[in-house]
């Protein structure tokens, strides 16, 4: 068994117009509840980190929202990573100051790779998480990049762009499987093997999770971090029974 110390347990909250939705394939989306509420209640679970991602910052053309990532890290005390319409260094410095530990980057870095040079020599890398909505296209790997919350195709290998965005300084990669993305019929291990193949940066996976076997298979391919949404917004696994099943399975979990 490929084991790695101090698994990170993830709730993603999806967020639009100030409340927290889940669809599949990022579609369909029906409201799941109120940020601030919710993150209250994964950390009195035991969420080792959280993630905030302003799914419609990018397609509008506009920042995340300043107030909602604040009012989030008032209420928490677990590492808050923020992304979605982040687009310059001023944009990190004012989530940092809103109270988020760190940063992800998409669409806007895609657009202009050196962004990831500026935020990394700014802040340093441990600031710095690259986002990558993944999906299976034609391209050397068989996965390219989408940009805009899904919503564009970009035909950049997703894996090139992976070691591109190491080579820059990110501290950790979110890899984000769009086939997978809330139809709970399991991570993409084929892709998140080939990503740890050409990534030494911690690596989270996102997209599919739905049975307490898939976060083990997902950490036996090379996640460091799992990262999920619908299982845990709706009550089908609390984190608890997650962390429970992989210290059954000899995992070192955080």
């Amino acid at each position: 068994m490929n084991k790695r110390p101090s698994i990170r347990i993830i709730p993603c909250l999806d967020v639009t117009d100030g409340r927290v939705v889940k669809g599949v394939n990022f579609t369909n989306l029906v409201d799941a509840g109120d940020p601030v509420e919710m993150a209250k209640v994964y950390n009195a679970e035991g969420a080792d980190e959280l993630t905030f991602l302003d799914i419609t910052a990018s397609s509008a053309a506009r920042e995340t929202m300043h107030e909602v990532v604040s009012r989030c890290a008032e209420e928490v005390f677990i590492p808050l990573t923020v992304g979605g319409g982040v687009r310059s260094v001023d944009d990190v410095n004012k989530l940092l100051r809103a109270g988020a530990d760190k940063v992800s980057v998409n669409t806007a870095a895609l657009a202009r790779p050196e962004l990831i040079n500026e935020i990394s020599e700014r802040f340093g890398s441990q600031v710095l998480v690259l986002s990558v909505d993944a999906r299976r296209a034609n391209t050397p790997s068989g996965f390219e990049v989408t940009t805009h919350g899904g919503r564009q195709s970009s035909g950049v290998d997703a894996i090139a762009w992976i070691e591109e965005g190491c080579r820059r300084g990110i501290g950790e990669v979110l890899l984000n499987s769009m086939d997978a993305d809330g139809t709970r019929a399991g991570y993409d291990i084929e892709m998140i093997s080939l990503a740890r193949r050409h990534c030494r940066t911690p690596l989270i996976a996102s997209g599919g999770a739905g049975s307490l076997n898939d976060f083990e298979k997902a950490i036996a391919a090379g996640a460091d971090a799992l990262l999920a949404a619908s299982i845990f917004h709706f009550g089908v696994f609390r984190i608890g029974a997650v962390k429970e099943h992989l210290r059954n399975s000899g995992y070192i979990i955080r």
